[in-house]
């Protein structure tokens, strides 16, 4: 790997108009002072890496359930589906990914399908890596429906500092494990509701990379390639 690649990162087109006006004070506090214009180029360094979008290498198995998030195992517990997806009212395994603000943000879809809901619901800022985040907080709701009538739900959580939520799919899109879907700015978790009987693979505390960590494994057996995806 060149050395350009391991410290330089793409970065996702939603970031630019940040970034853009990060450089902007950056210049004003040059003029103001100089110490300050120094804090201003580390702030602006720090938002280029809060968008940075990297290539991901997703696993490729059918059922393998994917992180859609980076960040870390918060909780791991029983809980309904958000009610707007209009899922089955039952319990299932929710896996919690909270994102600090120095994660990438880049949110893609946890298993290949069918988008057959899609919900925004305003709600609070509470710390997202808090329970109550999961019922009280702003959220995006994704129901996905998998080839054999399965279905995931996936929930894009604002948190403490996060003030905005991004949805690049649409309902009756098509989605394949790893694509991008969305990202929310600035610090912030992914809730993945897994199918009923469905175990997870991770524990709580373990670090999660968006498109590649495995969640849980829907099929019994079979050997796990991996597949770039962009």
């Amino acid at each position: 790997m060149k050395m350009h690649d391991t410290f330089i990162k793409p970065m996702h087109p939603e970031g630019r108009k940040f970034v853009g006006i990060f450089v902007v004070i950056t210049i004003i506090l040059f003029l103001v002072w100089q110490a300050l214009g120094w804090i201003g180029v580390v702030l602006t360094i720090w938002c280029y890496y809060f968008f940075r979008d990297p290539e991901r290498v997703t696993p490729k198995k059918d059922g393998l359930v994917i992180s859609p998030a980076d960040g870390i195992v918060s909780l791991i517990e029983r809980a309904v589906p958000p009610p707007e997806l209009g899922m089955a009212d039952q319990e299932l395994t929710r896996v919690s990914v909270f994102m600090s603000v120095f994660n990438c943000h880049v949110n893609r879809a946890p298993i290949a399908g069918q988008i057959t809901e899609i919900a925004y619901r305003s709600g609070k800022f509470f710390n997202a890596s808090l329970d109550k985040a999961s019922v009280d907080n702003e959220r995006n709701s994704l129901s996905i429906r998998m080839e054999d009538g399965r279905q995931i739900a996936v929930v894009q959580i604002a948190g403490l500092v996060a003030r905005r939520i991004v949805c690049f799919s649409a309902k009756g899109d098509k989605i394949q494990t790893g694509e991008r879907f969305g990202l929310i700015r600035f610090g912030s978790r992914l809730d993945v509701y897994l199918p009923h009987g469905t175990d997870p693979m991770v524990q709580v505390g373990q670090t999660m990379i968006a498109g590649e960590t495995v969640l849980a494994d829907l099929n019994a057996s079979g050997p796990v390639q991996t597949e770039k995806i962009g």
